[in-house]
């Protein structure tokens, strides 16, 4: 019974990978196939809270991190080592680490992103992916991202991030309490600020915290940004050109790991960044064949809000493959 009920548990530890120390929260079995969830900007571990008590439940292994520059893991002052050969080496580090030769493997925005380089850089290592929000775009050999962009205009908040401590500076005006409760709230399709005003300004401050995080849990976000800033996290952003650069020998590959790819449908860029009409029309599973793609009601921190939903979707999948 004691062994139950620690293994249903949420467990704490650090872990030296790749030059840093990262904190990782597990739940589950240690023997049960490990699940790796990868969380999004401004996000954490505690994203996956859901998840994580689900999968345990179902027989699984969760295995949670703060990525690079977030929570309680390490946030390195050179900008320059945010790319993304840095964060999923951060991850690679992590599976021999834990002795893991093969997972399961869940993303959400940022955390999207990583997982599906990830699979395209150790496929070997990915069992089957689950990725949320941000579908895998072939990289365009002639366009920098940050050329592309600009045609958001200056008020696109991924161009406004681009600038070192411009973004923070914009955040500093709001207690970051404020600054979450704008971003977990957002609404709105194209994320982009009038002429002259940064996004930050741009954005609602609701007087209350959205329904489907408490106001404990976003206390506890608020927290570790309090602690760390935002500027681990935005360096995600600023290395896109470099990594744009560094995924030149990449260029034209698919993506082979069975995938299943949950998008709300109305997430941000789902009309305007054309992600609804890429995935629809089959874009997507052009470039990642053994696809499923699941629409449903919902919006960007789709596996918060819609939770049950979503946690449902992964289950189903991953149970298809065992």
């Amino acid at each position: 019974m004691a062994n139950e009920e620690k293994s249903s548990e949420v467990r704490h530890r650090q872990v030296a990978t790749n030059g840093i120390t990262m904190h990782v929260a597990e739940q589950g079995d240690l023997s049960a196939p490990p699940v790796l969830l990868l969380h999004g900007f401004p996000e954490l571990w505690l994203s996956w809270r859901h998840q994580m008590a689900a999968l345990a439940a179902n027989g699984y292994r969760a295995i949670a991190p703060d990525l690079r520059g977030y929570g309680d893991t390490d946030v390195p002052a050179d900008p320059a080592v945010y790319t993304i050969f840095h964060i999923v080496g951060d991850l690679i580090g992590l599976l021999d680490q834990l002795e893991l030769p093969r997972v399961f493997v869940v993303g959400h925005d940022w955390g999207a992103n990583v997982a599906w380089q990830l699979c395209l850089f150790r496929p070997d290592r990915v069992r089957a992916l689950v990725n949320m929000g941000v579908p895998y775009f072939p990289r365009l050999p002639s366009v920098k991202p940050s050329e592309r962009f600009k045609a958001f205009g200056e008020g696109f908040y991924i161009t406004q991030f681009q600038e070192a401590g411009g973004a923070e500076n914009s955040f500093a005006k709001y207690d970051v309490l404020t600054v979450l409760k704008k971003i977990f709230s957002i609404k709105m399709d194209n994320l982009s600020a009038p002429p002259g005003m940064e996004i930050m300004d741009f954005l609602e401050a609701p007087t209350s915290h959205p329904e489907w995080i408490s106001e404990n849990e976003l206390q506890y976000f608020s927290e570790k940004f309090q602690k760390n800033g935002f500027t681990g996290p935005l360096n995600y952003y600023r290395n896109m050109d470099l990594n744009w650069a560094l995924m030149a020998p990449w260029q034209g590959a698919k993506i082979q790991v069975p995938t299943k790819f949950i998008l709300g449908d109305k997430d941000i860029g789902c009309i305007s960044f054309g992600t609804s009409m890429y995935v629809k029309s089959g874009g997507l599973k052009s470039i990642v064949p053994n696809l499923e793609v699941v629409i449903i009601d919902g919006h960007h921190f789709i596996q918060q809000e819609k939770a049950e939903e979503v946690t449902s979707e992964i289950l189903s999948y991953f149970s298809s493959l065992c």
